[in-house]
């Protein structure tokens, strides 16, 4: 690879970077439209208990890939609203096992809803193909990962 390439290369990664650090931007202004009881943490908890099924503590730390202080404390939110449940594991009673509630499927299908009608809004002026794209893209990215 020529000098001029590499740096083109760099210079190509080093905008993806940029761009992908705006995506936090985008995921803020998604999380002003949760429901006032429900912030970020919360809505996490329940996303990847509903995509991963029942599970430990210690399982959805290492999902959410944060410390299990900050999972405990969204636990604890998400259950003392009704949204999850706690059962003591019949494998190890010193643990738990979370799981989503009636409530929580509920809720996540609203926050669905409003995800997907912000988005609609924000997107109105792109192409059906351009919204394709992207999430082709973004599974492409996702899954290098």
């Amino acid at each position: 690879m020529t000098t001029s390439a590499a740096a083109n290369s760099t210079t190509r990664y080093a905008e993806l970077a940029r761009q992908l650090t705006g995506i936090g931007a985008v995921k803020r202004d998604l999380a002003r439209i949760l429901p006032p009881d429900c912030p970020p943490g919360a809505a996490a908890v329940l996303t990847v208990l509903d995509r991963h099924g029942e599970m430990r503590l210690s399982r959805l730390t290492e999902l959410m890939a944060i410390d299990i202080s900050v999972t405990s404390r969204h636990v604890a939110h998400v259950a003392d609203r009704g949204w999850i449940e706690r059962e003591r594991d019949p494998g190890d009673a010193r643990c738990r096992i979370l799981r989503l509630t009636p409530a929580g499927r509920t809720l996540l299908a609203e926050l669905g809803a409003r995800y997907t009608a912000a988005l609609e809004r924000a997107l109105a002026g792109w192409s059906a193909q351009d919204i394709d794209v992207l999430n082709t893209l973004l599974a492409r990215l996702r899954s290098s990962f």
